[in-house]
């Protein structure tokens, strides 16, 4: 019987879905340390996790038995993926189903930090009626300026103009421009004309950092700041001296360079109590809709995946989509891409009596994989021959009772 352990508070149907296909499901509240991590992957199969545990090298060479890890949201940057393919553990996250919820929060607080109402709430809450029109300002006419125009950033820009704000963009990569939205050439063109900045990068290890002392003082005085993508891309001291200093009228961030472990946990920040800053506790994906869309479409790329052998969407192991077998067995063979690989192990399965009824390779930089359905049961000794070669990485043998 297969096992999975997830992590860090999952969605109940990710539960239902898998033990649905007699996956036996362990679940912890919490993320795990190194250690902890490597001690409850004994006999597991698929890890489930969210943004706080961190699977590094070693827990992924020490974890023998894990098939794939699914990361429950949008970013990857906390599994080390080459070691994931170079160890056959297939990595799948949902790029898409909390993009909404993101967006949504990023106009709740562009629009309460442009009319200053952190400061009117606080005010009332200590009694005090602060009624008054002083740095308060509408959206519509200001200029909204986008770092990264991906599933987010393009949704966000669209909503922006719908608001009427006038939308600029900047992105590494070449994209298409959606509705009125410009692209700006440099990251200092769009932070000298944005009332608003906001970050939706990705985890790339080559965006550490990409926001500090000297990207805040090129932005506009009086403009607004925020960041829902990272918290190793925001220096954040350089952050509170802006909004000190009055350059900024005000900020927003859900994420953190190193945030709690788990709910009830102390917080730490040096951008705690600055005026109009909106601190939120990495909850920019956090609704409802979005928990429940992330966990049924993470739920059945691992189902899929362990079932099939499909690959479709994962982050680090050559895709490919496959339906259920045409044969009696399937042979999932993932391998070091070098040539000759596909050769070797037709020339296996011919040597054993093993007829070939449907085949698929995919190659994705150093990994191969190929599926190959076969007309009849396999012998041990062919799985053997298989699994000796040099190149292998990782051979699944599935049937409809068996994976």
């Amino acid at each position: 019987m297969l096992k999975a352990l997830l992590l860090e508070n999952v969605h109940p149907l990710t539960i239902e879905i898998l033990s649905a296909q007699g996956i036996e499901v362990e679940t912890r509240t919490g993320a795990l340390d190194e250690n902890e991590l490597i001690d409850a992957l004994a006999g597991v199969h698929i890890l489930g996790i969210r943004s706080k545990t961190q699977v590094t090298d070693r827990v992924i060479a020490a974890s023998t038995d894990l098939l794939t890890i699914g990361a429950f949201c949008i970013g990857t940057n906390q599994i080390d993926l080459k070691s994931a393919a170079e160890h056959g553990v297939a990595v799948f996250n949902a790029p898409f189903s909390n993009t909404r919820s993101v967006v949504e929060i990023a106009l709740a607080e562009i629009i309460s930090l442009t009319r200053r109402l952190t400061e009117r709430d606080k005010a009332l809450h200590a009694g005090t009626w602060d009624k008054s029109a002083e740095g308060s300002h509408e959206v519509r006419g200001r200029t909204l300026g986008i770092i990264g125009y991906g599933n987010i950033g393009t949704q966000l820009s669209v909503l922006g103009e719908n608001l009427g704000m006038s939308v600029v963009f900047y992105d590494t990569a070449e994209k298409l421009a959606l509705g009125n939205a410009r692209r700006m050439d440099s990251l200092a063109d769009l932070l000298a004309i944005s009332d608003i900045v906001t970050l939706h990068v990705d985890g790339r290890g080559g965006n550490a950092g990409l926001f500090g002392e000297k990207q805040f003082a090129q932005m506009k005085p009086g403009s607004i700041f925020l960041n829902l993508s990272r918290g190793f891309v925001v220096d954040t001291g350089a952050l509170r001296e802006a909004i000190l200093t009055q350059h900024l009228s005000g900020a927003a961030i859900d994420v953190f360079p190193q945030e709690p472990k788990k709910r009830g946990d102390a917080f730490e920040s040096e951008l705690r109590g600055l005026p109009n800053v909106i601190l939120t506790p990495h909850i920019g994906g956090s609704t409802l809709e979005a928990q429940e869309s992330i966990g049924i479409f993470v739920a059945n790329k691992i189902k899929d995946y362990v079932r099939t052998g499909t690959t479709t969407l994962s982050v680090n192991l050559p895709n490919l989509a496959l339906e259920n077998s045409t044969g009696v067995a399937r042979v999932a063979h993932l391998h070091r891409n070098t040539p000759g690989v596909l050769a070797a192990v037709n020339r296996t399965l011919a040597e054993h009596g093993t007829n070939i009824e449907g085949q698929l390779l995919a190659t994705r930089g150093e990994i191969g994989y190929v599926v190959t359905d076969a007309g009849s049961a396999l012998e041990s000794a062919v799985i053997d021959a298989l699994r000796s070669m040099d190149q292998t990485i990782k051979l699944r043998v599935m049937t409809e009772t068996h994976v």
